[in-house]
């Protein structure tokens, strides 16, 4: 018998308070999340995708082609304000913006003149990547970067170190943004010895190696050359 009952009083209790109603009320009386975690979700936010398509720049050429109205055909330079005067039609701007965004804004541009303006664009000449190789080396200056290229292999497009250079503390300037550049030391004198191909960086656009000059050919012009040797004393 009292096992009957206390079946019974069992399923009178779950008819009266259901399995969903008592997990919504312990979800209730959960504490809410500490900062730190609450912190954590917001100081990792989801990874987003990056636009990797090409945006206009300074200087940049571009040709667009009406089909319907081929009077408005034209070829533009990107002007230093990062405009572009547009036939009929005015200025806009269009530094930063892929060829896709430039086609809309100049559409909409030529909304005020053509009905449903049919246009294509076209790159024509841009601002090829380049990097900067200084210092000690055969021919310092700028030069363009093609396909992948390594620091050691920049240094040897710029005609490699001169007898002056300090192998060991290369530096590799790179921009982070527009106020910072990042400074890397490089130990090529390992690099090129084969000993540690692994600090040997890729190089991007915009990069710039500084190859500094050693210490006997900073003190070299003041070292008589007469003589045998020379002695001077340290302190």
């Amino acid at each position: 018998m009292k096992g009957t009952f206390a079946g019974l009083l069992a399923l009178f209790f779950l008819a009266l308070f259901p399995a969903s109603s008592l997990a919504q009320q312990d979800s209730a009386l959960a504490p809410p999340p500490s900062e730190s975690a609450a912190s954590h979700l917001t100081a990792h936010p989801a990874l987003q995708h990056r636009d990797d398509r090409y945006r206009l720049c300074v200087s940049d050429v571009i040709a667009l082609t009406f089909p319907l109205t081929p009077e408005y055909d034209q070829t533009l330079n990107i002007q230093p304000d990062g405009f572009v005067s547009l036939a009929a039609a005015g200025e806009v701007k269009l530094e930063g913006l892929t060829l896709y965004q430039s086609a809309i804004a100049i559409k909409a541009a030529y909304s005020k003149v053509l009905r449903d303006p049919l246009l294509t664009i076209e790159l024509k000449d841009y601002n090829k990547p380049y990097f900067i190789v200084g210092g000690q080396v055969a021919h310092p200056g700028k030069f363009d970067l093609r396909g992948e290229t390594t620091a050691a292999q920049a240094i040897e497009i710029a005609g490699g170190l001169t007898t002056s250079a300090k192998h060991s503390q290369v530096l590799l300037f790179r921009r982070v943004n527009d106020a910072w550049y990042e400074a890397r030391p490089l130990d090529m004198k390992r690099i090129l010895a084969g000993k540690n191909l692994n600090e040997d960086p890729e190089i991007q656009p915009g990069d710039m190696l500084v190859v500094p000059q050693n210490f006997i050919s900073k003190i070299d012009r003041f070292i008589p050359r007469s003589g045998v040797g020379a002695y001077f004393q340290t302190n």
